[in-house]
């Protein structure tokens, strides 16, 4: 996929263009879960139309008996699942005969997330990482290796675009279903609260007890394995980085997407242990502050029917009276400060004439007029006369200034290349030529 593919607005609009929507019941959810079991006990790699009208009739009377017409029914499911890209014909002979038909890989993620959701392990990150590293290794080798485009591609590309991707989408998969897991946890404790107060307390300790003892140690394989991974890529990056490839390469861009993934993996562990951690407090701190205080759950009870009770008494928190202290000095009141005033002046005024001030920039292009006549050809000496004795500040906006005007009384000589040059040790500009007696 180009970077171009993976463009959020690229994708986006392609759904909008492909106007793409799923809309699945229980009685067509169940269809295609029966059909990926089928599929896994039978090896059937796809299911005859007789096939799928059979495992449809077995849905119906399972769930819904008093079903009419299922043929009819399973006509018009068939082709919303194929409508909805869950079914595909795979035969190629049209409307000839028969069809046989596939669950896509639409159809098979959805039964994974709903029966076969596997969590991570430490058993399995750790198989999973294991093999990674060897897949990674034997790259790298390949990579020093490789000589041809057709070596890089079959040896080093491939397999980074393939079985290394499809690795680590196998842990992302394990470790979405352990946020999954994690949800259920607190769906369990909370309800273990619910149902049995104070008896339920030793189940909720061991529930958090063992969740964080797994998350630690995945926590550690990760950053265990992520580390040896980073050095792997790294490796592998520099090797292909020395055999001439650029930014632009397939192999380096490969190699980057691998290193991200990675990235993430190990970032995913991280963050699942700072909030699993908040979590754990935060029940630990209420099993101990509530239930434990409150075992017979009386103190809870009692303030709920105070508060909701048939008596609707209100309360409210009352702050009894505390008196002033006692200060021992007399105390002089602030004066008023005087009302600000502006003083009166005499808006009637004649008019004071005044001589008009002569125009600066007047006056800096007779300068340099001045200085043209005299026989300078360079700006550089031009702007040492006129700036000489003026502060450091100023003398670098006098010399843009001399610039702008020079500019407008003479027409500088055109050079392939201006050299800069030094007017002082605090100032440089780059150097104009200027013509020979130019008239001024």
């Amino acid at each position: 996929m180009t970077e171009s593919e993976r463009d959020p607005k690229h994708v986006l609009a392609q759904l909008a263009e492909q106007k793409v929507s799923l809309e699945l019941g229980t009685l067509e959810l169940c269809f295609i879960t029966l059909l990926a079991l089928k599929s896994e006990q039978l090896h059937l790699s796809a299911f005859g139309e007789e096939q799928l009208a059979d495992a449809f009739e077995q849905v119906c009377l399972a769930l819904e008996p008093e079903t009419e017409n299922v043929k009819a029914k399973a006509t018009h499911a068939l082709r919303r699942l194929r409508e909805q890209r869950l079914l595909t014909r795979v035969d190629g002979a049209g409307v000839r005969r028969a069809g046989e038909y596939a669950l896509t890989r639409l159809a098979t993620g959805i039964v994974d997330f709903y029966v076969h959701s596997e969590p991570l392990t430490r058993e399995s990150l750790t198989l999973l990482t294991r093999t990674l590293m060897l897949s990674l290794t034997e790259i790298l080798g390949a990579a020093r290796e490789a000589k041809e485009p057709d070596e890089w591609q079959q040896r080093v590309i491939a397999p980074l675009r393939i079985t290394v991707s499809d690795l680590v989408r196998g842990i992302e998969a394990r470790q979405r279903g352990l946020d999954l897991e994690q949800e259920d946890f607190q769906r369990r404790i909370s309800q273990l609260l619910s149902a049995d107060w104070f008896g339920s307390l030793e189940q909720c300790q061991e529930l958090l007890e063992s969740t964080a003892s797994t998350l630690r140690e995945l926590n550690e394989v990760l950053l265990r394995g992520s580390h040896e991974l980073q050095a792997l890529l790294q490796d592998l990056l520099s090797a292909v980085t020395h055999e001439g490839a650029s930014a632009d390469t397939d192999q380096e861009r490969a190699v980057l997407h691998v290193i991200e993934q990675v990235d993430r993996i190990g970032a995913w562990g991280s963050s699942r242990q700072q909030s699993w951690t908040e979590y754990y407090e935060y029940v630990h701190r209420y099993l101990q502050d509530v239930v434990r205080f409150d075992p017979a759950r009386a103190l809870t009870e009692r303030l709920k029917k105070l508060l909701l009770g048939p008596e609707g008494r209100s309360y409210s928190l009352t702050l009894a009276h505390a008196p002033a202290l006692a200060v021992l000095r007399e105390v002089k009141p602030v004066e008023n400060p005087p009302p600000v005033r502006r003083p009166k002046r005499d808006v009637d005024v004649e008019p004071e004439e005044r001589p008009a001030l002569p125009d600066p920039e007047q006056l800096l292009a007779d300068q340099v007029q001045a200085l043209l006549a005299e026989g300078v050809t360079e700006l550089s000496e031009i702007t040492q006369r006129m700036t000489e004795g003026l502060p450091d500040n100023e003398r670098f906006v006098a010399a843009g200034r001399i610039a702008k005007v020079l500019t407008r009384v003479a027409r500088p000589l055109l050079r392939a290349e201006r050299p800069w040059v030094l007017v002082d040790q605090n100032l440089a500009i780059e150097q104009w030529l200027l013509p020979e007696k130019r008239s001024v």
